[in-house]
């Protein structure tokens, strides 16, 4: 497999999982910190979305 194509499917797998995990914090609880816990991991999918992006942009400059 190519870095490039190794390096996508983590990076779709990791915003997947934080996607999950987020939804099911959320949820889960009973709680108001419950729901915020689920809204700071929800934050993390665009930023691994982000950093792949930035990542890949810079294996096609080379």
């Amino acid at each position: 497999m190519k870095p490039t194509t190794i390096l996508r499917a983590s990076v779709l797998v990791s915003a997947a999982a934080s996607l999950v995990l987020s939804i099911s914090l959320y949820f889960s609880g009973n709680d108001e910190s419950d729901k915020l816990n689920g809204i700071y991991v929800g934050v993390w999918v665009p930023s691994i979305l982000a950093l792949g992006a930035f990542m890949l942009a810079g294996q096609r400059s080379k």
